[in-house]
């Protein structure tokens, strides 16, 4: 292993809500890497099921696994995620650590995934944030899967943060509607961090996203209100969804989702996100949009 890989420390957080199903696998995947945390913190977040307790057993096998219980509302939303990062963050004040990652806790990953990243951030010092796609235990592809994907973009199952990147965008914002992932990747971009995704590695999801208490069509009419929240622009969203429609559930899954990004257009509920970060994002998009327009290709040509 390079020294400078060597050199590099991180911790880990992981938000659980009544993942007792995932956990232990979890636990295995992360106990088994070759260059193993200093510090993992479990948050057991409202958990009513065995999630403390195959967390508190972790703890008494591996001193750097710690459980952190929380009690919280029981109405599930996306800023309950925000909110138990948050606070474990604040737990590891007194330990020294140079890079923090949120590891969701239905993912699984390979002995040297933890490895690989360090060392990424290891040759690339504008590194704020990293990660790598997924693949959907169901067969579905996960992140990163077809032409719109964006590998500046940062799956939050799975996000790495340099210490310092993490303390400057200040944490998770915690947004009820989701996109919490998102507003921190972005805006780690927007003041002038790079974010990657690599392709050289990958997670195991293992269950498909936004399903942990909705069936697969409602997550992605779930996922296309957010997507409207985040800012995405219209021409993406239409983009995105016929791409999605190719994807279990066959056409439903991209209808629901361009439905759930009308419904929320014609709600008039206020939005969450900056305007600035939304025209940033915005701005990104149609650039991506612009660099495959066929017509640009040939002109170049």
């Amino acid at each position: 292993m390079p020294p400078t890989v060597a050199n590099l420390t991180y911790a880990l957080i992981t938000p659980a809500w009544n993942e007792e199903a995932h956990l232990e696998e979890v636990i295995r995947s992360v106990t088994r890497q070759t260059i193993q945390p200093v510090r993992w913190i479990i948050v057991s977040d409202g958990s009513t099921d065995r999630t403390d307790e195959i967390a508190r057993s972790a703890a008494g096998r591996f001193p750097w696994i710690v459980l952190l219980r929380l009690e919280r509302s029981p109405d599930r939303h996306f800023a309950g995620k925000a909110h138990a990062v948050n606070a474990a963050y604040a737990s590891l004040k007194e330990v020294e650590f140079d890079l923090v990652g949120n590891l969701d806790a239905d993912i699984t990953v390979p002995a040297d995934y933890y490895e690989f990243l360090l060392s990424k951030f290891s040759e690339l010092s504008t590194l704020g944030v990293g990660g790598t796609p997924f693949v959907e235990e169901t067969g579905n592809p996960g992140s990163h899967s077809h032409a719109l994907s964006n590998l500046e973009h940062v799956s939050g199952a799975c996000q790495l943060f340099r210490r310092r990147c993490f303390d400057q965008i200040g944490g998770y914002r915690p947004i009820k509607g989701g996109g919490i992932d998102w507003v921190a990747v972005t805006t780690a971009r927007m003041l002038g961090w790079t974010t990657q995704t690599f392709v050289e590695r990958s997670c195991v999801h293992h269950r498909a996203m936004g399903t942990a208490d909705r069936s697969p069509v409602k997550a992605r009419f779930r996922h296309g209100q957010e997507d409207y929240y985040v800012g995405n622009h219209p021409l993406w969203e239409i983009a995105r969804s016929l791409f999605q429609m190719k994807n279990q559930p066959l056409i439903l899954g991209g209808l629901s989702l361009l439905l759930g990004y009308t419904y929320a257009w014609l709600s008039g509920k206020p939005n969450p996100i900056p305007p600035a970060l939304r025209s940033f994002h915005r701005r990104e998009q149609m650039e991506r949009i612009h660099k495959m327009l066929p017509f640009r290709k040939r002109c170049q040509a």
